[in-house]
């Protein structure tokens, strides 16, 4: 199983960040290689990724959801894999978003990456590009702040 865990700091308040971090529909937006993301229902989504040329479809279910706090979830097709992302109030204007993940590589091409850290670029990018495109907005482009335990 490979993992990562990766921070960033945004300047936006927690509230803002985690509501963005709800707008599934919105990571092709800054997230390399998701082409789509359709959420199903409260807690299932379905996602389109082309990443190192590999084209795949699967679904997932939110495990876990906390306003402000958390969002956990794990694969239920495809790939294995499961993360968490957790929101921390640093001040009133800024907070930091850690993002755990942990899965199975499979074939050659992911095993390759993940033990060249390909993964752990390709999160801290997408943390980067998840920083810009919300402290460029200001606000989220939408929320859903429901309960999930």
């Amino acid at each position: 199983m490979a993992s990562v865990t990766k921070s960033i700091d945004v300047d936006v308040p927690v509230r803002t960040a985690y509501n963005q971090w709800t707008q599934f529909e919105e990571f092709p937006r800054f997230m390399e290689g998701v082409e789509e993301v359709h959420q199903l229902g409260p807690t299932n989504l379905h996602w389109k990724t082309k990443i190192g040329g590999v084209e795949r479809e699967f679904d997932a279910e939110i495990t876990e959801q906390h306003p402000d706090e958390r969002v956990a979830w794990r694969s239920l097709t495809g790939p294995t894999q499961a993360g968490v992302v957790t929101f921390h109030k640093l001040s009133d204007a800024e907070s930091r978003v850690t993002v755990q993940l942990e899965w199975e590589p499979e074939g050659f091409v992911e095993k390759a990456g993940s033990a060249l850290n390909v993964d752990d670029r390709r999160v801290a990018g997408d943390l980067d590009r998840f920083k810009e495109f919300i402290e460029s907005r200001g606000t989220e482009t939408g929320a859903w702040r429901g309960d999930v335990d």
